[in-house]
Formats: C-alpha cells, sequence, structure tokens
C-alpha cells in the first residue's frame, strides 16, 4: 500500500495536493463567513469549481504523464472515482463530524457536474491532441 501511494504521489504530485486539499476542506468543521454567502447557490458553485479544476488537473497530468491511454483505469480514476470519493466525503461529513458539517446530495451532484465538465475537457484534450 505505501508502494501505491508514493508511485500517485511521485507521478503525480499536483493531483495528490488537490484531492488532499477537498479532504481536508471537507472535513474541516466550520468555515468563516464571507460577503460571497449572500450569493444564491454560491456552495453549489464553489463545489463544481473545486472538484472540476481538482480533476481537470488529473487529467492534465495524466496526459503529460502517457504516451498512450488506458481507458478503463481513466474511467476509474478520471470520473467514477472522484464521484465515489465525493459521496464517501458527503457520507462522512454527515455521520463523522459531530453535527459541525452535514452531508448533501446536492453537494454530491455539484461535485458529480464538476467531474463529469472535468472529464469532458479531459476526452477532448486527450482526442483531439493525441501524444504518440
Amino acid at each position: 500500500m505505501i508502494k501505491l501511494i508514493r508511485h500517485f504521489v511521485k507521478k503525480y504530485p499536483l493531483s495528490v495536493v488537490c484531492i488532499a486539499l477537498i479532504w481536508i476542506l471537507s472535513l474541516t468543521p466550520f468555515f468563516p463567513e464571507t460577503p460571497l454567502d449572500n450569493v444564491e447557490f454560491i456552495d453549489k458553485w464553489v463545489h463544481i469549481l473545486m472538484y472540476g479544476c481538482t480533476f481537470l488537473v488529473v487529467w492534465l497530468e495524466y496526459y503529460f504523464k502517457h504516451q498512450s491511454y488506458d481507458w478503463e483505469k481513466l474511467f476509474f480514476w478520471g470520473w467514477l472515482g472522484p464521484i465515489l470519493m465525493s459521496g464517501l466525503l458527503e457520507l462522512l461529513q454527515e455521520y463523522c463530524t459531530f453535527g459541525h458539517r452535514n452531508g448533501d446530495w446536492l453537494d454530491l451532484a455539484a461535485n458529480a457536474t464538476g467531474v463529469t465538465v472535468a472529464t469532458a475537457i479531459g476526452l477532448l484534450i486527450l482526442l483531439l491532441f493525441p501524444r504518440r
């Protein structure tokens, strides 16, 4: 397991940092209020951007590190895995933060939207600019 973690950290350092930040921010017990709190659906926009940007980094790092593509791995690590991770984080927020955070199905939907947009952009990059 340690070897696998070391492999990912060495091969995809930006992705690992971005994903770690999502975990930290998702499990932080509180956030200060900001003037943007009055913007309607700001929380959902933040989720879309956070997951979209993070997993676009994953797709770009994969693109620059590989000459050929393993589409099954990309499907899992670039789309399905992040959505499952998001669901896990929402469950952890609901049941393991002792009332400091709440899980929200709409957050999961926003996260999945961000991941799906990143996947679409990533696929376009891989298909339009093949590395051979």
